[in-house]
């Protein structure tokens, strides 16, 4: 008897650990739902070039993965400039019931890797790590009526606040 009493204990326990841990993946899960669909730049200006473009936030292996696909056009830079600009962002849960983390990729080599929140309703915050030598970097999405809000910033060692380095803001598309 006592040892199936401990036997259901510790399956309770384990069912109320995995259902603590889902529903915090979860929560975050449905905090970045409003970056889903297929989103047009209207606008995109700092840094060294100006583009027009779309990216893509959906969710991937069975919800686990939240990919974002960026591509832009029209792009106009400095001559020594290649500014056609590709990116991959993926927005993931590394353990169950811990925060959400991210990594992104692109067409000039760079890898960054993030820690993403959602501090608001409509609010994306993903911040590299402190530690890392060199910059730090914030990608930041707000949504405001239908009109989703994004920026790349920079923190330079030894400077004070975040920098833009670009901006752009953009219409879900049909």
């Amino acid at each position: 008897m006592m040892k199936k009493t401990c036997c259901l204990v510790w399956i309770a326990a384990g069912c109320l650990v995995a259902q603590t841990t889902g529903s915090a993946g979860t929560d975050a899960w449905k905090a970045l739902g409003f970056l889903e669909g297929t989103w047009e730049a209207r606008t995109a200006e700092g840094g060294a070039a100006a583009a027009d473009g779309t990216y893509t936030f959906r969710k991937e292996l069975g919800g686990h993965v939240l990919a974002r696909y960026t591509a832009t056009a029209g792009c106009k830079g400095p001559a020594d400039f290649d500014c056609e600009h590709r990116d991959l962002l993926y927005i993931y849960e590394d353990a169950p019931g811990q925060p959400l983390k991210a990594i992104y990729f692109d067409s000039e080599g760079h890898v960054i890797h993030y820690s993403a929140t959602a501090p608001a309703a409509g609010s994306a915050v993903l911040v590299s790590d402190p530690s890392v030598p060199g910059p730090q970097f914030r990608l930041v999405y707000d949504l405001k009526g239908a009109v989703l809000s994004g920026k790349f910033q920079m923190h330079m060692p030894g400077q004070d606040g975040w920098k833009s380095y670009l901006e752009w803001s953009g219409s879900r598309k049909p």
